[in-house]
């Protein structure tokens, strides 16, 4: 689910969708497997996702998402591109590149202590484009944290210097992302999701996004388990874009997942 873009100068409707919540689900730990025990993986998926009552921009919008996570020896890379109404005019692109290195990995020796498994070196690139001339490109670098929380698939917390390349100066993100994976009777289900809180860039506020799924894994139903989830996503946007008129967001998204 990393980033939300900060920029004011456009209307891209942006988020992560959360990575190693993909990738997480499609290994099967809705079962057991957790995103630590597997080094390698790989993990495509496309999302449908509908809501309404969005601020800024179109009231109601239909986001299509391709999605991929896939873990190496060293660590891990994760992208996505949301195309948004890409069924009328005011088509909308933005998308995440984020690689991690795993300091874990590198040396050979866990680098933490406790409940904190491993630390590593992080970077992200957002980037998007709306019609007809608007466009977005956002570096991010900084250290990545992984956690071992009973209940949790995984959690992990990430530090970053934010830098909007539309913006004089830089600033600061921490980005949390998560899932807790869970059994009603025969239902496998998982909840995950990420929360972004960003230090405001030239004249813009601080800005927090976050967006929890509650996601039933429906294949599973008539015994093809993780290839297709359905559900809900959450999204709350506070001071939305870092306006200063202090736009504040809340959707409730339909949500299909089917992984490839």
């Amino acid at each position: 689910m990393t980033t939300a873009s900060n920029n004011k100068t456009h209307g891209l409707s942006s988020i992560s969708r959360g990575g190693l919540v993909a990738a997480v689900f499609a290994l099967g730990t809705l079962g057991a497997v957790t995103a630590q025990a597997a080094d390698r993986y790989s993990s495509t998926n496309v999302q449908i996702l509908y809501g309404q009552d969005y601020e800024l921009g179109e009231e109601k919008r239909t986001i299509m998402t391709l999605e991929h996570a896939s873990g190496w020896e060293y660590g891990d890379n994760f992208f996505f591109v949301d195309v948004t109404n890409f069924d009328n005019d005011g088509t909308e692109v933005y998308g995440e590149i984020a690689p991690r290195l795993s300091f874990s990995k590198i040396t050979g020796k866990q680098i933490g202590f406790g409940p904190l498994t491993d630390v590593l070196l992080a970077g992200q690139i957002e980037f998007g484009h709306a019609a007809p001339d608007i466009q977005s490109r956002t570096h991010l670098y900084g250290i990545g944290t992984s956690w071992d929380i009973p209940g949790f698939a995984f959690f992990h917390a990430n530090f970053y210097v934010r830098d909007d390349k539309t913006i004089s100066g830089d600033t600061w993100q921490v980005t949390t992302s998560w899932l807790v994976p869970f059994n009603v009777g025969g239902v496998k289900a998982g909840f995950g999701g990420f929360i972004d809180f960003a230090g405001g860039e030239g004249d813009e506020e601080d800005s927090i996004i976050g967006a929890p799924q509650l996601l039933v894994d429906v294949g599973n139903f008539w015994g093809v388990p993780d290839r297709l989830h359905a559900g809900i996503e959450y999204q709350f946007w506070r001071n939305k874009f870092g306006l200063p008129s202090e736009v504040d967001e809340d959707v409730v998204q339909a949500m299909v997942k089917w992984f490839l």
